[in-house]
This record gives C-alpha cells, sequence and structure tokens, in this order.
C-alpha cells in the first residue's frame, strides 16, 4: 500500500478526553480534543470515538491506530478491561472499528502508544531502551527494549502503579490521585497556586515529588532503561516536584548506573496519537515501509 498521500489517523482515549490525529508521512496535520462519556454504555463509548474520528476523515485515510487505558487481547483486537470506562469488558473495537471504517485498525494501551511516540518523534529517538511513564488520571507504562515495544502478555507489562507501595500502591501516590486521596485537593488548582508560591501546594509537590522517586527506583532496579520519558497532566508540575525526585534519587544504589538514565518530560502534546499511528506504521499488514 503506498502511503505517500495517504493519511493514518491516531487516537488517544484517555481518562476523560479522546485526542485524535489525522498524521501523513509523520507529521501531525490537524488534531482535535474533547470530552467523551466515560460513563456511557459501550455503544455510546463507540459512537463517540467514531464521530471524532470523521471529524479528521478527508477520504484519504490508510488506517487508524488506537490507544485505550487497559488492557488488550492483541491477537484478537479485544478491548478486555478499561478501568475509567466501566461498561467496557470484552469489547471487540478492532473489529467494531474496521466493519465501520473499511480500513485497517490496529490497538495497544495508551501508555505503551505513548512510549513509541516518544521513541520514534520525541526524545526517545536516539536511545534504544526506554520507559514512558503517564502521570494523569492514573500512572501508566510503556516499555521500549532494544528498539521495540515489550508489551506482556495483554498489554499487561508496565504497570509499575499497581506495585504496592506504602499502604496502597504507587498510583495511589504518584498520579492526579495523590493530591484527591492524601489531601482532597484538585491537582490543577495545586498547580496554580505553585506557580504563585503558595508554601502549602509546595510542600504537597515536594511530597509527591518524593513518592515518584520511589517509583522510579523500583522501575531504575527493575529495568534500568536509558531514559524516563514523563508525560500526562502531572508532568506540567515538573518544575516543582523535580527537586525532591532526584533528592530521593540520590539513596540509590549503583549510582554510576543511575546518572546514565535519563529522566526529561514530554514536550510534545501530540506523542500519544503519534505513538498510536506507529502501531499502524510498523504492521505489515499494510505492506509497506516507512522510515521513523
Amino acid at each position: 500500500m503506498d502511503l505517500t498521500n495517504q493519511a493514518i489517523i491516531g487516537v488517544d482515549l484517555g481518562g476523560t478526553k479522546i485526542h485524535a490525529a489525522r498524521i501523513r508521512e509523520g507529521r501531525v496535520e490537524v488534531s482535535v480534543r474533547q470530552n467523551f462519556s466515560a460513563n456511557g454504555n459501550e455503544k455510546q463509548v463507540l459512537t463517540e470515538i467514531i464521530e471524532v474520528v470523521n471529524q479528521l476523515n478527508d477520504g484519504s485515510l490508510a488506517a487508524i491506530g488506537i490507544g485505550v487505558p487497559g488492557l488488550v487481547d492483541l491477537n484478537h483486537g479485544l478491548v478486555l478491561d478499561v478501568v475509567n470506562i466501566p461498561s467496557w469488558k470484552n469489547v471487540p473495537l478492532q473489529a467494531q472499528l474496521e466493519q465501520y471504517f473499511e480500513v485497517p485498525v490496529f490497538i495497544n494501551n495508551d501508555a505503551n502508544c505513548f512510549a513509541l511516540g516518544e521513541k520514534y518523534f520525541g526524545h526517545g529517538r536516539q536511545v534504544e531502551s526506554l520507559v514512558g511513564l503517564t502521570l494523569g488520571t492514573g500512572m501508566g507504562a510503556g516499555i521500549v527494549i532494544n528498539g521495540k515495544l515489550y508489551c506482556g502478555t495483554n498489554c499487561g507489562a508496565g504497570e509499575f502503579g499497581m506495585l504496592p507501595y506504602l499502604n496502597h500502591n504507587y498510583e495511589y501516590y504518584c498520579s492526579g490521585q495523590f493530591f484527591r486521596n492524601v489531601y482532597g485537593l484538585d491537582g490543577h488548582n495545586l498547580f496554580d497556586l505553585a506557580k504563585q508560591g503558595d508554601p502549602q501546594a509546595l510542600k504537597i509537590f515536594n511530597e509527591f515529588g518524593h513518592h515518584l522517586g520511589m517509583a522510579l527506583t523500583a522501575i531504575f532496579y527493575a529495568l534500568a532503561p536509558q531514559m524516563i520519558v514523563l508525560g500526562g497532566s502531572v508532568s506540567k508540575s515538573f518544575p516543582f516536584f523535580e527537586k525532591a525526585m532526584r533528592r530521593t534519587l540520590q539513596k540509590v544504589e549503583y549510582q554510576s548506573a543511575l546518572q546514565e538514565m535519563q529522566i526529561v518530560v514530554s514536550n510534545n502534546p501530540e506523542t500519544p496519537a503519534l505513538g498510536a499511528a506507529v502501531l499502524a506504521l510498523q504492521s505489515e499488514k499494510l505492506n509497506v515501509h516507512f522510515d521513523i
């Protein structure tokens, strides 16, 4: 299939929003973001995804890539479970979208798509191993080893947020949940207060940085990647928790190895959608070579 004049639409199904982009020759031409009915029934959510894709479909669509925040059976294109969409259990999303759009559809976990986007279009272009860590409604991670995405069984690899930590797990303390669970506050409001120099907000972000440093310690001991790329809404607050995070990392054994691991923040809001497009670009199903 010649993709010279054809487009791929990458879709990132987040905790509360759908982000989709039309991508041609590795560049985002146009993108849209809008809320969706996460508590709606299976058909309603599917309809809203289709509506977003249709906004970008200019008649040159070659394929669709989509990242979802949950477990995926890659062999059958089934979305097995999505935490923030209660109605989605064993949804044949690949078959449903292929039937509607009549183009190949590729599905994976959203954090995996973020990691792919960073590997091929972001900070990770010069490294062979990285972890893309999304800090938003929850905590997700995508793992790239030797230049290839490692998904594990049903895209279950990289769920560092589910590892036990203190009296809960890392996700409880290392995502937007921390601000609500521990302090009953909204992370966006805290960010605004921190920018104004509010002492309490700065103290809370300092505490968050310590917890994140502990999570990064676990990731380092498990994988020792060349790079960890932070993404998601909470990563925008990086200047307010970076010092505490790095201070905690100073307690790690093997400091010489740790110093080889870069920790950076994603600087492209289109990365998850670009990563979803990579799912299609790397597939033999399209029978096309695309130099990324």
